[in-house]
């Protein structure tokens, strides 16, 4: 896998930090659902893309 990818699964806060902080809403939930699926759509649409070129050039 590309090092590059960024994870979207860690998070550096402090437990404290985590343990005291307000719960997340439904609302945010589906916000941040959203864009991960867009995001993911967006990566693997275009290794599709690059797929296709590559095959129509023969590469």
């Amino acid at each position: 896998m590309n090092h590059l990818n960024k994870n979207n699964y860690s998070n550096t806060a402090e437990l404290k930090e985590i343990m005291t902080a307000p719960p997340m809403t439904a609302e945010q939930h589906a916000i941040i659902i959203r864009k991960r699926i867009k995001d993911r759509r967006m990566i693997e649409e275009a290794r599709e893309k690059k797929t296709e070129d590559d095959d129509l050039f023969g590469d």
